[in-house]
């Protein structure tokens, strides 16, 4: 049953048990909104899981004729809370959250006018619930009412409907959790399309459904543990006696547990104390590799790696594996970029903002090495003329104007010149010499001497050390 179904012949009368509601009036429509929100939610039930629960929940959820994803949804906020699973999740939002963004006109050019509409926290938190999309498989969120802030154009919240009562398969929407889609309410008909963003696929259960293999052992064992601790981790006192007066034994006892505090008791002479420390098997080697081994899998499903959250071995092993967490996170980013240029302009701009033609992009800025990053800057300063405001906004110090000097006159120079004249002076006399005594090679040193000076005045080589640019 549609949302059409509610509707009397020529009237526009929606009828639900919260009221009727007329779609022709904007008032209505704008309470009918509301509607969505006000769901009968009841309280979770924060039960011990095991794998037997998930895997029930499981095909709870991929039934095909009546698919119910709660007792499911019960596991994922149960896995929602592990300490190590929230570090990954964290920090691979974290980068995506991190990146500057744009929009682009229709010739290309960056639009900085609109930047004010989306510098909010409903865009901040609209971006959050998306990318949650990827770990529970679908998020419904709802865009609140557009308001005036200051002459910026907003809307006053964002808002995720509870999953429990969304049903994606059916794009529907249950008010009571004993409901089936078969009752529910179409999201994708108006008016609540327009003011809906669906992120994820339909049958897609996300990351959690296979984080929970890991996580319910992992809690499992920190458990025993803990029991394991409370049992063998401190000594045993036993005390032994042969009086059979209740009275005694429940003196002696009661001092036995007050030794907890105070390591004295005052016993009968024929009782015997003693303290036996455990000697059972290293739950060290047990319990602890078995978390580590839970941590790495839940690393390497959520950021791809294990070294950008765990320790790391080698500088060149860290920076493949930053490589490969880039790509999820480049993966991310274009998913959210499709989802905001896809639905979320298109409702903004039917909602009045002026964003129509405009397009949602990353910046993704050149990556260098402190090294090359110096390089590059030494190569441009040396053939160009920089703008010192370019270094003000990126090192955040003042720059005046660029200072022009001159290399002080060196007189090691000059000796070096004149030890240059003599050299050449006493190589010309050898050379004479030389042609004196061997007569019948100045031909040949003739036609060398030309070859030599045919070559230096248009040769496009330059002499080392020279200040001339390397190409003509």
């Amino acid at each position: 049953m549609s949302i059409l179904d509610f509707f009397k012949p020529s009237t526009n009368v929606l009828h639900t048990k919260y009221g009727d509601f007329n779609l022709a009036k904007k008032k209505d429509i704008q309470k009918l909104k509301g509607v969505i929100i006000s769901l009968q939610r009841t309280t979770d039930a924060l039960t011990r899981k095991d794998l037997r629960d998930w895997r029930q929940a499981w095909q709870m959820a991929i039934n095909i004729d009546y698919p119910n994803r709660q007792r499911l949804y019960d596991i994922y906020r149960d896995v929602d809370v592990d300490l190590h699973l929230t570090g990954c999740v964290n920090q691979r939002s974290g980068f995506v959250l991190a990146q500057s963004f744009k929009f682009v006109n229709p010739d290309g050019t960056d639009n900085e006018d609109v930047m004010p509409i989306f510098d909010s926290e409903w865009f901040k938190n609209l971006l959050r619930y998306a990318l949650q999309a990827t770990y529970w498989g679908h998020s419904l969120i709802e865009l609140g009412d557009v308001v005036n802030n200051g002459g910026i154009m907003a809307y006053d919240h964002v808002a995720l409907l509870p999953r429990k009562h969304v049903i994606p398969e059916y794009h529907r929407i249950i008010t009571d959790l004993s409901q089936d889609w078969t009752t529910g309410i179409d999201y994708h008909e108006q008016p609540f399309a327009d003011w809906l963003i669906e992120v994820g696929q339909p049958e897609d259960l996300g990351i959690f459904l296979k984080a929970a293999i890991q996580t319910i052992p992992k809690k499992n064992a920190l458990s025993f543990w803990d029991t394991f601790a409370e049992i063998f981790g401190m000594p045993w006192r036993v005390a032994k006696t042969t009086s059979r007066d209740e009275k005694e034994i429940k003196s002696i006892s009661q001092q036995l547990n007050d030794m907890a505090n105070a390591a004295t008791a005052v016993v009968p002479a024929d009782a015997d104390i003693q303290i036996v420390e455990s000697a059972k098997g290293d739950a060290f080697n047990v319990y602890d590799r078995r978390i580590d081994r839970a941590n790495s899998e839940l690393s390497k499903l959520v950021i791809g790696q294990t070294m950008t959250i765990e320790d790391g071995s080698s500088l060149s092993q860290s920076i493949t594996h930053f490589n490969v967490f880039r790509m999820l996170i480049e993966a991310d980013c274009d998913r959210l970029r499709d989802i905001i240029n896809g639905q979320l302009l298109p409702r903004m701009v039917k909602h009045g903002f002026p964003l129509k033609g405009l397009r949602f992009e990353w910046n993704y800025p050149a990556n260098y090495t402190p090294e090359q990053q110096v390089a590059f800057e030494t190569m441009v300063l040396n053939n160009y003329e920089v703008d010192p405001t370019y270094f003000t906004d990126k090192y955040k110090m003042p720059v005046g104007e660029r200072r022009s000097f001159q290399m002080p006159a060196n007189s090691n120079d000059e000796n070096n010149d004149e030890e240059e004249q003599n050299e050449n002076e006493n190589s010309t006399e050898q050379q004479d010499n030389d042609t004196q005594h061997n007569g019948s090679d100045e031909k040949k040193n003739s036609k060398t001497h030309q070859l030599n000076n045919s070559k230096t005045p248009n040769s496009k080589f330059v002499i080392p050390n020279s200040k001339a640019p390397f190409f003509d």
